[in-house]
């Protein structure tokens, strides 16, 4: 419907412009002496306009000629950049789906002037070190510098990091990762690297801050961050037993939450002890009783050693007993305490308290031992073959 629209259009103009020209007696006269010329003012105006339009014609034939090397030029240009971008795609596809050797052969096919020859540079180092081959991923490593310039120094530090972690490197991962946060800031990626190289360096308490930062972000989630952040503090306060005052200064550090968590009070007052500090080991040990109940730390509790205040220790296990009459582990402690200070009748009453309400090979050896000094020796090994049953 358009088309023949236009078609009448088209006609209706041509049969205006005849009528035009058919009651049009107008004439040009051209002199150049000694000639002259009478052209008709019709045939002088379609004759310019045919005029212009050749001339336009030419001029626009000599513009495209002169300037062919150069539209060849781009077109060479944009075919390099559209295998390129091709080369590219298919090197990190063949990549994700595990075609190592293939995605290093697209990788090869990178012509350093390319805009995205970099991340060709990274996928083949990646594809080289998944194959394994040392010397093939140490030349793209070297390749992969040169594109520092290029803005991808962050892509290349990360990746070393993350190599080396998997070599084991550990060294070598820390110090990427070092150049990184002194170069690009820090993230919550390079905060998770960061996290396991000094996992392998048994750098513990760098560990655990970076479990509380990563945690803070929101790249753990409690119960991720929970156990990491445990055995750092766990290892540690391991690493402290031979200084009791490093260790006490340590833990003081140690915000409530850990202090009060038993693993790590547990481990805190055994490397008291160890170190011979068994007075700092039954502070430790009864602070986070008070805040959380745990069979093992009450076990320990009665572990203190004689150089504490044993008096003290009997006297606040004798209080907890009231809320907790029982708890097995506690009458198993009392007992314990109770026989250091040779109270015979009040150490017997609790260790029988403790068979009875949950017995425990612990419990009938401390009985056996204690039924050992008072010289019944037939009850003493009546409970050490039901310790040797259990």
């Amino acid at each position: 419907m358009r088309a023949l629209f236009w078609l009448l259009v088209l006609a209706a103009l041509a049969v205006g412009l005849a009528l035009a020209a058919r009651y049009n007696d107008g004439y040009v006269l051209l002199v150049l002496p000694p000639w002259r010329a009478e052209v008709s003012l019709n045939l002088f105006l379609l004759a310019a306009l045919g005029g212009f339009f050749v001339i336009y014609l030419l001029a626009r034939a000599v513009s495209h000629t002169l300037a062919l090397p150069r539209a060849v030029a781009q077109f060479r240009q944009r075919r390099q950049q559209e295998k390129a971008g091709l080369a590219l795609r298919d090197a990190w596809r063949l990549l994700q789906e595990g075609r190592y050797g293939h995605a290093l052969r697209c990788a090869e096919k990178a012509n350093p002037d390319n805009a995205g020859s970099g991340m060709l540079t990274l996928a083949g180092w990646r594809a080289a070190h998944a194959l394994r081959d040392p010397e093939r991923s140490a030349q793209w490593a070297a390749r992969m510098r040169g594109h520092d310039s290029a803005g991808l120094q962050a892509a290349r530090l990360m990746t070393e990091a993350e190599f080396a972690l998997e070599d084991r490197r550990f060294e070598d991962a820390r110090a990427a990762v070092q150049q990184l946060f002194s170069r690009q800031g820090r993230h919550i990626a390079a905060l998770r690297l960061s996290m396991r190289a000094e996992q392998g360096l048994g750098n513990w308490r760098e560990v655990a801050r970076l479990v509380r930062q990563l945690e803070k972000h929101q790249a753990l989630t409690t119960d991720q961050a929970a156990p990491i952040r445990s055995r750092a503090v766990r290892e540690a306060l391991r690493g402290l037993r031979d200084d009791p005052s490093a260790l006490m200064r340590y833990w003081a550090e140690l915000d409530d939450g850990d202090r009060a968590e038993p693993a790590l009070a547990l481990e805190t007052g055994r490397a008291l002890m160890a170190a011979g500090d068994s007075r700092e080991a039954q502070r430790v040990i009864g602070d986070a009783l008070d805040e959380r109940w745990d069979a093992a730390l009450v076990l320990a509790y009665g572990e203190c050693g004689q150089a504490g205040d044993v008096v003290g220790r009997i006297a606040q296990a004798e209080k907890w007993l009231q809320q907790q009459p029982r708890d097995g582990a506690l009458l198993l402690t009392l007992g314990r305490l109770c026989r250091q200070q040779q109270l015979w009748g009040k150490a017997r009453s609790y260790l029988e308290a403790a068979l009875a309400i949950a017995p425990s090979r612990a419990a009938h050896v401390e009985l056996a031992q204690l039924l050992d000094q008072l010289e019944e020796s037939v009850l003493a090994v009546r409970h050490y073959r039901a310790a040797a049953l259990l």
